[in-house]
């Protein structure tokens, strides 16, 4: 059996339900996976961390300096 990823934005709870009641009667093996988001703050951390990086505003460390 070969596994495919597909994803599905229903807009409440019983249009999943609904989804997975045809997957049932077309016996269909599936499973629920909610995706985790990132924490937004967390998020805009690391755009501002890349855009600071593309305009030089980063420091370069030598690796032979890592460890002192």
């Amino acid at each position: 059996m070969k596994a495919i990823n597909i994803k599905v934005y229903p807009n409440d709870a019983s249009q999943l339900e609904n989804l997975k009641a045809v997957m049932k009667a077309f016996k269909i093996k599936f499973k629920v996976v909610e995706e985790k988001t990132y924490d937004p703050e967390f998020v805009k951390k690391i755009l501002k961390a890349r855009e600071d990086s593309k305009q030089g505003k980063s420091v370069t460390i030598p690796l032979e300096d890592l460890w002192k």
